[in-house]
Order: structure tokens, then sequence, then C-alpha cells
């Protein structure tokens, strides 16, 4: 029988979807799920931009520039300036979503056994990709006690070899929430230069941040910085666009964008009706951010005090993002969720959540789960309920 690649044997199952056939199988046994476990947004899509689809004047569905439609490029570029980062059209490439965007950086900038640190935990799509592009992800391990803040540098350093290429980071968090500050990311940067390697950020979730002293810096505000800095982005969490599959590679390195372009051709080009509702989300008014951000900030809110009501759990406040990593009393947070599905309901109720385990590389985690804080609050206030329920069932088993 003809054999499966490593590389495929490799490809991890993804944690936030590998429980799905018992969610399905649970539906089917006349349940009702709150899905804690995918960062699925409720918000609805501004109407400017599902207009913009319904309103074409396209009589032909062509390719668009391989790099993204020009239009799309310069109004991001206009968003970017807005956010005090300094960027032309010419430093953009549009790709398909957010991950085709890691995949393109991966692969301009690694070789085969090459290796990216990163602070775990983090969003496993990450060593889903490493895996794609054979590159080793090294972990340096953040803890909850710190509320996952960026670990020392010294870190960092001690696993700084020939091999290193870059540090990638996600600011703000997914999984954890955390939002680095302008001081760590300038320690990141220092670092980048020093050992003369790229530093990647994954800044989707730039908006979301929702504590008067915690603000969102970017890597590309850092000066000095622009050959080592790539920024990978989206709008899919930013305007509840998730499916538009709209993402972007930033950087000022020359060498590095035309490289991406490299794979950006041999794709051809990012999906034309999602550019066009991409652009016309840019032109949403700024109370739009204003309303969402809030509205986040109140389902955090909700989260962490129905938290707060489940007894010897640890958590995580998060700054920024819509994810919280809680620390369950059990050996195996994976069983755990599948129970929940399999074997526990309240008055015919249940949550699903996703194992943080597989947010690590480094196998930790395994009493951890990751929650999306995306339902509207009166579900979250229930499902808050049901985990704490679940959970004493489960320990009095």
């Amino acid at each position: 029988m003809p054999k499966i690649s490593t590389k495929g044997t490799d490809m991890p199952l993804s944690p936030i979807r590998k429980l799905v056939p018992f969610a399905e199988e649970a539906v089917e046994a006349g349940k009702r799920i709150f899905h804690l476990n995918i960062g699925q947004p409720d918000i609805k899509t501004p109407k400017v931009a599902l207009d913009a689809v319904k309103n074409h004047n396209l009589s032909t569905v062509a390719y668009s520039h391989s790099a993204g439609n020009e239009s799309l490029r310069i109004k991001l570029s206009e968003y970017y300036r807005k956010h005090d980062i300094q960027v032309s059209k010419k430093d953009i490439l549009v790709t398909t979503g957010g991950s085709e965007a890691l995949i393109f950086t991966m692969g301009s900038i690694t070789d085969p056994g090459d290796e990216i640190i990163v602070p775990e935990p983090f969003y496993a799509n990450y060593y889903s990709f490493s895996t794609q592009s054979t590159v080793t992800v090294v972990p340096v391990i953040s803890k909850i006690e710190d509320d996952f803040s960026l670990p020392p540098i010294s870190e960092f350093e001690k696993h700084i070899t020939k091999k290193t290429k870059a540090i990638l980071v996600c600011n703000p968090g997914n999984p954890t929430g955390y939002v680095y500050s302008k001081e760590e990311i300038k320690q990141l940067a220092d670092l980048a230069k020093k050992y003369d390697f790229f530093l990647i950020s994954d800044e989707v979730y730039r908006e979301f941040v929702y504590d008067d002293n915690v603000q969102h810096y970017s890597i590309l505000q850092e000066k000095g910085l622009e050959e080592h800095a790539i920024v990978v982005d989206s709008v899919s969490k930013r305007y509840s666009m998730c499916g538009a599959r709209i993402g972007c590679v930033v950087s000022k390195n020359k060498k590095v964008m035309q490289t991406a372009m490299k794979f950006a051709q041999a794709r051809l080009s990012p999906p034309t009706f999602a550019q066009i509702a991409a652009e016309a989300a840019l032109d949403v008014e700024d109370s739009y951010y204003t309303e969402v951000i809030l509205e986040y900030k109140s389902r955090r809110d909700i989260l962490i005090s129905g938290l707060k009501n489940i007894p010897n759990i640890k958590f995580s406040i998060p700054r920024g993002a819509f994810y919280c990593i809680v620390e369950l009393p059990i050996e195996n947070a994976e069983h755990f969720a599948q129970w929940m599905l399999e074997d526990f309901d309240d008055k015919g109720e249940t949550v699903m959540v996703a194992p943080a385990e597989g947010f690590y590389s480094s196998y930790a985690g395994i009493n951890q789960i990751r929650i999306a804080f995306v339902l509207n609050k009166t579900d979250l206030k229930r499902a808050t309920k049901i985990l704490k329920l679940g959970l004493e069932a489960y320990l009095s088993r």
C-alpha cells in the first residue's frame, strides 16, 4: 500500500476542531451546546462590506494582482497609518487569510530544519504551518502564574542557535489574551537585531484591547527594526469576516516581500469578492470598533466573574483578543472536554471547550482549557454556570 508522507503523518489535528464528532453526536442526542471552543465571533459583519459584494458591477470574476488589488493595499496602508504604522502599498501583500500569510512568511525566511522560537502556549496552527514548512518550533514557556507575560529574554537566548531564523509572537495573544507591552516588544526587537534574525508578529487582534492601562504596540512602530520586522494580519476577527479569508503580510524588508511574492504568484491571486468586502470594511466608522470592543470587554468581565465562582481553578485575566486559558483541578482536559459532550448535560445543555494541550509543543497544559468568550452575554453566563456544574460532576464521579 502507498505510504502517507512523514509530513502528513506529523501534521497535528486541530485542538479546536478535533472534538467535533463528539459534539455532532451530542446534538443528535438532543443536547444544546454552548461553543466556547472556537473564536468565531457572533458580531455582525459590517453592512458596508456585505453591500459592496451584493452591489458589485463585475461582469467577469477575474484574477487580481497576485499581491492583491492595488486599491485594497492602498486602503490598508491608510489603515495602518492611523495606528502609527508607516507603510506603503508596496510593503503589503494580500493573502488568503492570515494562515496563508504565515505560510508565505515561513516559506520566505526558512529552510528545512530551521528553527523559529515561539512563546507558548501559542496559536495551535503555528505548529501546523511549521510542519508544512518542515521548520522546528522551539518553545519558550510562559506561565499562567505570570499572566503569560513575556518570559525573561535570557530564556530566549538559551535557545538561539545557527538554525534560528525568527521569533514569532501573537500580540494580543491567542490563546492567552495577553498583550505585550512596548517594553517587552523592544526587548524582542533588540534580540532580533543582536542575533540578526526576524521578528514576526501576528497582530490580527490589534484592536481588541480592553483596559485603559494597556495599549497595543506593533513591531512596525519600532525604529531600526525595518529589515527584521514581519507582521501577519487578517480581517477575520476585526470585522467578523472569518469566512472571507483575507489577510496580509506586511514588511519593509524588500527581499522578504519579493520572495513572498513568488509564493503569491504560485497561488495566482487572493479571492475577488472577499477583497471587495475587505476593502469596503476598511471604511467603517471608528464607532464600529468602539462598540465592538466595549461588547467584548463586557463579555470578558462576565466570563471572569463566572470563573471566580468555580473553586480550585487558575486563570489569567485576558487583556486583549477574546480567549482565556483556564487550569482545572483535573489530570486531562481533553478527557474532560469529551466527557462534557458525551456524558454530561444540565437541563439538556452542555459546553464545548478546547483542550489547551494542543496550544503547547512541549506537551504542557494537559490540564488546561482555552475558552473563547464570543457568545452573547446571556449565553456566556449560562455556559460558565454549566462549566462549573460539569466540573463538579466530573470530580465527583
